[in-house]
């Protein structure tokens, strides 16, 4: 993960959505004024073109992390929990919200309950693929549309759904209205060798080098998932692949060039 990316606010409160597939659906909110839940639920049904609002998916797949100045000895405080099911993702939430190796406190409630969650699979099995979003809220642009500042009581937990605020528009991709931190990236190797140990060396380097954004970077081995090298289209290895932002870019064979790296994750033609 690259650390060199723009300042966050020092005092925020970040909520995060994930669907059981991975995706990730995130906002910052330096002002504190808002329970973002519903409308990172209302995002998700216009970038995945669901049905309806996927409510269910709260609480059991959200995190959030509170960043707050201490009255008593005017020292910052960080509070960051999530629950079971993207506790996985500690890793990824510390990038998005710039949190280092923060360790992320676990909750448990009752209404978690990933079985009961899985009865929707049938009505929503976008939800379950993972199309390997990192994609950030445009809450400066939504403050308009807020519905529960602090000053009022909390809502009910399922209260009915907010209306798709203007800052999301339906488009071709989906995503193209929405402001994205972060680079997804796949690496394609072949076993474990000292070609693969090489090429693992040299890509991070490489990407530290090269990104001003947070990213993620995930080495399949073609031996062991074979299935997703031909999702992919692999002919040859190493390859890698830059599946977000979009559009999809692709370097095979020797990749110890840092100029096609950053080529690759460019949004010019490769």
């Amino acid at each position: 993960m690259k650390a060199d990316r723009p300042t966050l606010p020092k005092f925020f409160k970040g909520i995060a959505l994930f669907t059981p597939g991975g995706d990730l659906i995130y906002c910052i909110d330096d002002r504190k004024q808002t329970r973002w839940h519903l409308q990172l639920c209302v995002a998700l049904q216009e970038i995945l073109g669901l049905s309806e609002p996927p409510h269910f998916l709260i609480p059991c797949y959200t995190a959030t992390v509170d960043c707050w100045l201490d009255p008593r000895d005017h020292q910052l405080r960080v509070s960051a929990e999530a629950y079971p099911p993207v506790l996985r993702h500690q890793t990824l939430l510390n990038a998005v919200f710039d949190k280092g190796d923060l360790v992320w406190h676990l909750l448990r409630e009752e209404m978690c309950e990933p079985m009961a969650i899985a009865t929707y699979y049938e009505q929503f099995p976008q939800l379950w693929e993972n199309h390997d979003l990192v994609v950030q809220f445009p809450i400066a642009q939504s403050r308009s549309t807020q519905q529960f500042p602090e000053t009022t009581p909390p809502p009910s937990r399922f209260p009915s759904p907010p209306p798709p605020t203007k800052s999301l528009h339906s488009s071709a991709s989906g995503v193209d209205a929405l402001e994205t931190q972060g680079y997804v990236l796949r690496l394609f190797v072949s076993g474990s060798n000292p070609n693969t140990e090489h090429t693992l060396v040299t890509v991070h380097q490489l990407l530290e080098q090269s990104l001003n954004h947070p990213y993620t970077l995930k080495v399949i081995d073609v031996f062991k998932h074979p299935e997703q090298a031909e999702k992919d289209q692999i002919s040859a290895t190493p390859t890698l692949i830059k599946v977000w932002p979009k559009p999809v870019r692709r370097i095979v064979g020797e990749l110890n060039d840092a100029e096609k790296i950053r080529r690759l994750l460019s949004s010019s033609e490769f």
